[in-house]
């Protein structure tokens, strides 16, 4: 019985953790979800979400500079939990070739 237990739990533990290390995008997140960024509570992920309503879509997260209350601070704190969408793609970068003996 032991066994089967250590057994779900690090399968549970397999299956979570993406979900502990996703990133929360600050234009699609509900403000009960901007409160699991570190530095965010009520009052300012109602600000993030006001500010959003009136402004548009984060163009960075060192857009939320703009939000009344949020410095930078609380921005060092979260700038790697939140996102603005998917991770950019790194622009891919030419081969580089070498010179080969003749």
């Amino acid at each position: 019985m032991k066994n089967i237990k250590h057994y779900l739990f690090g399968a549970l533990a397999v299956l979570a953790a993406p979900l502990l290390l996703a990133a929360v995008n600050i234009n699609s997140a509900t403000a009960e979800e901007l409160k699991a960024l570190p530095g965010i509570g009520p009052s300012k992920a109602a600000a993030i979400v006001a500010y959003r309503e009136q402004n548009g879509s984060f163009k960075s997260v060192d857009d939320l500079k703009n939000v009344k209350g949020i410095g930078e601070g609380i921005l060092a704190k979260l700038r790697e939990e939140a996102t603005v969408g998917a991770k950019e793609a790194k622009k891919a970068q030419p081969a580089v070739k070498k010179p080969t003996a003749k």
